[in-house]
């Protein structure tokens, strides 16, 4: 049996891509490796009975924000969001906390506290991105170039300063707040939201993320899926099986095939084929399709040019049962959910810096949960479901530490970076390890056994960093979901706009193969350019 398209993994952006393709009228089957769908959106009981941890990613800004998986409207599918009492937390040594509420004058006073007048400066950024955040998500989620909705962007760059904002785009995480704040609590804020990505805080790049993250956070907030992660992703495939769209598990496609150099379809590990009329959209990483799923297919210049694809750093995330409240030294006025842990901007930098030096970071600058704070079904009442990750190198030469980390990740390494990590915290909240009923370490190997895309604990699909994003992503010449083989569409997070659960992989993919579909059936023998642009 045919389909007019056949989706290869049933990640975020698959479930996407099948969803869109389901609502242009095509036939759509999807087939995943797993047991289940959700790629790096999935959750389960499987630390410590009664705690419900998420197995990778965990809070949803730019799912909140996607105009895409807005668009479809999961709420009416069984999805309910979640929100913690404060959206994120900075517990600093002295115990202080710098906070960032969804409601902005309560951010704004709570800064103001740590500096009188930068409440106000606050106050003034937000409304900045009143005026040009929401054409600016939609630039950054755009095909490139993003014609619609970059010429909407520069349309209101003049009432935001001009040249000014661009400036403030540009700049560094790490000197972003110096010239707007002249406390620690909103540098804190914005360097740490800049840490969700790869790209160092010192480079250019990271304050727009660090912007970004902060102004969703202050915006739509960073929500949960009310019972885990995984009803995200559940909620995106009954939608798909409601529509007539079909999905099968544990299927592991392992060739893309190709005719006279147009896909034709998949063939599974068991030999099985399925043929795709239309397009075939991969959903998974841009090293997994070039250097396995189409074999000797891959033209050689793109061949060359993967060679230079660039993974982001690897991964260690550690999840804890925890028998009580996470033990502040200093209780936050508001409780949040998301937690940065560093002791000022300049650690963050350094832990950033001694990853990109391929050194395992002294002092890893962590990224936190408290998900039963967000979501009180996560765990028993009384009890916290938690969580934490660090970055640490895809090569490692050294421990910049004292505990001879070798890189090999390996139990005794995942140990010893646990225990780093658990220190961080300790350090921050006194007796954090007497609470501790189970830990589980996922280290770059387990992270890549549980999702294939996590290639070497990389979460985002290929580094963030400019020389590797827009018209360079995956490979310079490839800015679009279109690849060298005709009917074939990368719809993972290795394509533009990069990593993050919006969905702007997949919807590309998913446009662009609709956009080819209609051009073939109105000029038969006519192949659409790659410059033409072919949705927004």
């Amino acid at each position: 049996m045919s389909h007019d398209a056949v989706v290869v993994g049933a990640g975020p952006n698959g479930l996407v891509a099948a969803n869109h393709l389901l609502d242009k009228g095509w036939s759509v089957l999807v087939l995943e490796a797993e047991p289940e769908v959700g790629g790096a959106v999935r959750s389960a009981e499987d630390v410590e009975p009664g705690f419900v941890h998420d197995t990778f990613s965990a809070f949803y800004p730019l799912a909140a924000a996607s105009p895409s998986i807005q668009s479809f409207e999961l709420e009416k599918h069984g999805l309910r969001w979640c929100h913690a009492p404060a959206v994120l937390g900075h517990p600093t040594p002295d115990g202080r906390w710098a906070l960032l509420h969804r409601d902005r004058d309560v951010t704004a006073g709570l800064i103001d506290r740590d500096h009188p007048g930068d409440g106000a400066a606050w106050l003034e950024l937000c409304e900045q991105w009143d005026r040009i955040g929401e054409q600016l998500v939609h630039a950054l989620v755009s095909p490139f170039p993003p014609v619609r909705s970059g010429l909407a962007t520069l349309a209101r760059l003049r009432s935001v300063g001009g040249l000014d904002f661009v400036k403030t785009l540009l700049t560094p995480a790490a000197d972003l707040g110096a010239g707007r704040f002249g406390g620690t609590a909103a540098r804190l804020l914005l360097a740490g939201n800049a840490g969700h990505a790869d790209i160092p805080l010192d480079s250019p790049g990271s304050g727009l993320l660090g912007l970004l993250m902060t102004m969703l956070g202050q915006t739509v907030g960073f929500p949960v899926p009310e019972g885990g992660a995984g009803n995200l992703s559940r909620a995106l495939a009954r939608r798909i099986e409601s529509l007539g769209g079909e999905i099968r598990c544990s299927t592991r496609v392992t060739r893309v095939e190709v005719a006279a150099g147009r896909a034709t379809g998949v063939r599974t590990e068991h030999g099985e084929r399925h043929r795709a009329d239309r397009a075939v959209v991969a959903d998974v990483a841009a090293t997994h399709l070039y250097g396995h799923l189409l074999g000797d297919d891959v033209p050689r210049r793109t061949a060359v040019a993967m060679r230079r694809f660039q993974l982001d750093p690897a991964t260690v995330k550690v999840d804890w049962a925890l028998s009580g409240p996470v033990p502040w030294a200093a209780t936050p006025e508001h409780a949040p959910g998301t937690l940065h842990v560093a002791d000022s901007v300049e650690q963050m930098t350094e832990a950033y810096g001694q990853v990109a030096a391929h050194a395992v970071p002294a002092t890893p600058f962590l990224l936190a949960g408290q998900m039963t704070t967000t979501d009180p079904t996560r765990s028993p009442a009384g009890t916290e479901s938690m969580w934490a990750y660090a970055h640490v190198p895809q090569e490692v030469t050294r421990d910049a530490g004292e505990e001879g980390i070798r890189g090999d990740w390996g139990h005794d390494d995942l140990e010893r970076f646990a225990d780093r990590m658990q220190a961080r915290i300790e350090r921050v909240a006194p007796g954090f390890g007497s609470r501790v009923v189970r830990r589980r370490i996922l280290g770059p190997h387990e992270l890549e056994a549980r999702n294939a895309n996590l290639v070497g604990g990389s979460i985002n699909g290929g580094t963030s960093q400019l020389h590797q994003e827009l018209v360079f992503r995956p490979v310079p010449g490839l800015g679009r979901a279109e690849t060298p083989i005709k009917g074939l569409y990368l719809g993972s997070a290795s394509a533009h706009p990069g990593g993050g659960v919006h969905g702007a992989p997949g919807m590309n993919a998913a446009r662009a193969a609709v956009a080819h579909a209609r051009v073939a059936r109105l000029h038969p023998g006519r192949l659409l350019a790659r410059g033409d642009r072919v949705t927004e």
